[in-house]
């Protein structure tokens, strides 16, 4: 091993290794030792503005670069960094090939008086070296010596276009292997040396096309990780090694030009489903499949036998009446309006119902007129549910199991078909919930939403239990936002017009507080109606429990559909507990079980509940339902039995559910077992069944038999025909009024049994007499009941209809 260093310097071990490429000066016409076991491409030269090492062998010695200006030479006595590689600049011309055979290391140890092993790598990039420099004539121990077989990251590449002064050598960008060429170092001023931008390991290859790593020098023994990107900017601490990032092809050339900056690294990618942030992903084809596919399910079941099945109810008459007397009358009610329930469900109606051609009877009947807006009401809760459900869940597969199960549960059907108040308020209640979660939380959104979840409220009243869980969606979609306060406060005040409207009336009109304000319940205001008044009436009303034998529960809710009820209790406790385990990433889950839970708290309270108030409950439970469904069938699918079939099975599954819930006759979805003990297609869809026929053969028998002037006691299913057909049956009034109202009662009928000719009975209305009359107001009507004779009657299954004729 030679050793080129001038032999007037001191001889003491690693003399030369402390000196620095700012503080120590080089003795001219001095060079450092090539790399060994590396030997450069012909057509390769050294680095422009160089001075060749004349102490070097014939062999290994470098062209000088003519290019250099002779007026920038170094100044004598300083000498170069040993352990550096001399590598020829990229595509310059050589006088000489150079050959190459030691590297910077073994150069460092020879001055050392070491030997290094076979294979090192070179020392590159800046040199841990003091910052003081050292005293001429005195030479300083090596702070560290570079370790055999560990290299060092680059530090920066330098810019070929400036020349080194005279005397001085430039530093390589980067050490090639045999067979490639590589780019000229930058050269610095006077007294300065260049580091390589990248070293690399004698024996191996780099990636093409893979940048150096510039501008950043790592210390020796620190790994890089294979396929990681260059870093810029800061030294690092040395004592960890570096490897070689990528294996390049041979015959390929790698550049570090001046300034050479690696890519921008790619920004990680957050999650993709957040309902907080309105991270919801997009709907997607299949996604628009399957909301064409719900819209179309809920049409089809809805919208078949629509007119035939179920009979009218009493609830429907009362409904349709109050529109008629708005369109009509303009007024709330053709009767004294008491505050029973909040106007602006009629006023719907009314509005639906006044620009048809012949209005209420545009669909055969008023009762009709109205389901058809029932129809078109419940397609837009489809959607609205089905986004809904998307968004809370981020699976389309959950809106479709939740939109599914709203369309075809016989409770859905059964009660949704009906003039409701419950359907009108659940479809303003869905949009305020739709308007929360829009991507973007804006002030449209957040007011529109406010405003209609207040219609809601004053649509029906029990919408009130769905509050907290939209309070609590709010406050985590504004959290944290700039405009968080003016939203907060925005919302609540949206939400309070339509109430604040509704107030105002009953404060006008002096109905607001009762007389002398008096609450008493035993001893109701005579004057005149008060809201207030009848809303702290509402809330004392008792019926007993929900659970007993005979509740809705076990005689109207089970029986028409257990597979919603008790699945649907189950998913909602589901929910509740994967919401409450972590609200921030299932607030979902949070989100739908308190819907949920908030009206089940309703109907189990105590009050008075009737059958069709668990309507407002089936989209929430559906709602929980389908959530649970896509969680359990993402569990499944990641089981490494079916991840091959995951796709099939992700389809298949849902499907085979669904089609077992039709087919089971147990379900009644499609089929079910009659009371003979036969199975046939649910009554539903039953073309026989024309429950409502019955009812028209009712009406048609009263106008062929019946005096116009006649007065007569009958349900309020019936009073929208008798009242707005010709011939206008003027004084037929429901037992509800005829009872109640002051100006029927006292001034019509005088509360005497004789002054009733006909009693038209619709089915169960004998059992709401009795129920209405705990205080014996309708005692004189059931007298008069008495007093009658059956002069029609039609009967089917549990259905019975009846006209008596007061004797």
């Amino acid at each position: 091993m030679s050793d080129n260093t001038t032999p007037s310097r001191p001889a003491a071990l690693g003399a030369e290794d402390r000196k620095t490429a700012a503080d120590k000066k080089t003795a001219p016409n001095e060079s450092t030792t090539p790399t060994e076991g590396t030997t450069p491409a012909e057509g390769t030269a050294p680095a422009k503005g160089t001075t060749p090492d004349r102490s070097a062998p014939p062999d290994r010695s470098a062209a000088p670069d003519k290019s250099a200006p002779p007026d920038k030479s170094t100044a004598p006595g300083k000498k170069t960094t040993p352990g550096t590689s001399t590598t020829p600049a990229k595509g310059t011309v050589p006088a000489k090939k150079t050959t190459p055979d030691k590297s910077t290391a073994a150069a460092k140890n020879a001055a050392a008086g070491r030997k290094t092993a076979p294979g090192d790598r070179p020392m590159t990039g800046k040199p841990t070296t003091p910052t003081r420099s050292a005293t001429p004539g005195k030479t300083t121990a090596p702070t560290r010596s570079a370790t055999p077989g560990k290299t060092t990251a680059p530090n920066k590449s330098a810019t070929p276009n400036k020349s080194a002064t005279p005397g001085k050598k430039t530093v390589a960008a980067k050490s090639a292997t045999p067979g490639k060429t590589t780019a000229a170092a930058k050269s610095t001023a006077p007294g300065q040396k260049t580091v390589p931008g990248t070293s690399a390991t004698p024996g191996k290859k780099t990636a093409p096309g893979n940048k150096p790593m510039t501008g950043k020098t790592t210390a020796p023994g620190k790994k890089t990780v294979p396929g990681s990107k260059p870093m810029t900017g800061k030294p690092t601490a040395p004592t960890k090694k570096t490897a070689p990032t990528k294996k390049a092809a041979a015959g390929k050339k790698t550049a570090a030009g001046k300034g050479a900056e690696a890519p921008a690294r790619r920004p990680r990618r957050g999650p993709r489903f957040s309902v907080a942030r309105g991270w919801f992903p997009p709907l997607g084809t299949k996604g628009r499949i399957a909301l064409i596919l719900s819209l179309l399910t809920g049409l089809v079941s809805h919208g078949y036998h629509l007119f035939r099945y179920p009979l009218y109810l009493t609830d429907e008459g009362i409904y349709m009446q109050r529109a008629w007397s708005v369109v009509r009358e303009t007024s709330l009610s053709p009767y004294t309006y008491d505050y029973d329930h909040a106007p602006l469900g009629w006023i719907t109606l009314a509005g639906w119902a006044f620009p048809l051609p012949k209005q209420f009877e545009a669909f055969g009947n008023a009762i009709n007129t109205g389901r058809f807006l029932m129809l078109l009401v419940h397609i837009a809760s489809v959607y609205l549910l089905f986004e809904i459900a998307r968004r809370l869940s981020g699976s389309v597969l959950a809106a479709t199991v939740t939109s599914f199960l709203f369309n075809v549960s016989p409770l859905a059907v059964y009660f949704q078909r009906q003039v409701l108040l419950d359907n009108l308020m659940i479809f303003w209640l869905l949009l305020s919930l739709f308007m929360l979660l829009r991507r973007e939380v804006t002030i449209r959104s957040v007011f529109g939403g406010g405003m209609a979840l207040g219609i809601a409220l004053i649509t029906k009243e029990n919408a009130i239990f769905f509050v907290p869980s939209f309070v609590y969606l709010l406050y985590r979609r504004v959290k944290g936002s700039a405009s968080s306060r003016f939203t907060s406060t925005l919302w609540p005040f949206a939400a309070a017009t339509p109430i604040g409207a509704y107030v105002t009336y009953a404060l006008l009109k002096n109905e607001l507080l009762p007389s002398g304000f008096d609450f008493d319940l035993n001893n109701p205001p005579a004057d005149h109606v008060s809201l207030l008044y009848t809303l702290w009436w509402q809330l004392n009303r008792n019926q007993g429990t929900l659970f007993s034998h005979t509740g809705l529960l076990q005689t109207s809710w089970l029986v028409r559909d257990k597979f919603l009820l008790i699945a649907g209790v189950c998913a909602m406790v589901i929910c509740l507990w994967i919401g409450l385990r972590d609200r921030k990433r299932n607030l979902g889950f949070l989100i739908a079980g308190t819907l949920a839970l908030g009206y089940a708290f309703y109907l189990v309270r105590g009050s008075v509940v009737l059958d069709f108030y668990v309507t407002p409950l089936i989209p929430m439970l559906a709602l929980n339902l389908g959530m649970v469904t896509d969680r359990l069938l993402k569990g499944t699918f990641a089981n490494r039995f079916i991840r091959g079939a995951h796709s099939v099975t992700r389809v298949a599954v849902p499907s085979f559910a669904a089609f077992l819930l039709l087919a089971s006759p147990a379900s009644g979805y499609l089929v079910h077992t009659n009371t003979e003990g036969h199975t046939q297609i649910a009554d539903q869809y039953q073309s026989k069944i024309n429950l409502t026929g019955m009812q028209h053969a009712q009406i048609a028998w009263v106008r062929k038999h019946v005096p116009p002037n006649s007065r007569i006691i009958m349900d309020d299913d019936l009073w929208g025909e008798l009242h707005d057909i010709r011939p206008f049956y003027p004084y037929a009034h429901s037992h509800w009024n005829a009872s109640s109202d002051p100006d029927v009662r006292d001034k019509l009928f005088k509360k005497r049994w004789q002054n009733v000719d006909y009693i038209i009975m619709s089915n169960k209305m004998r059992r709401s007499m009795m129920l209405n009359n705990s205080d014996g107001r309708e005692n004189w009507i059931l007298q008069a009941l008495r007093n009658s004779t059956r002069v029609w009657s039609v009967t089917e299954g549990n259905i019975r209809l009846e006209i008596y004729r007061v004797q």
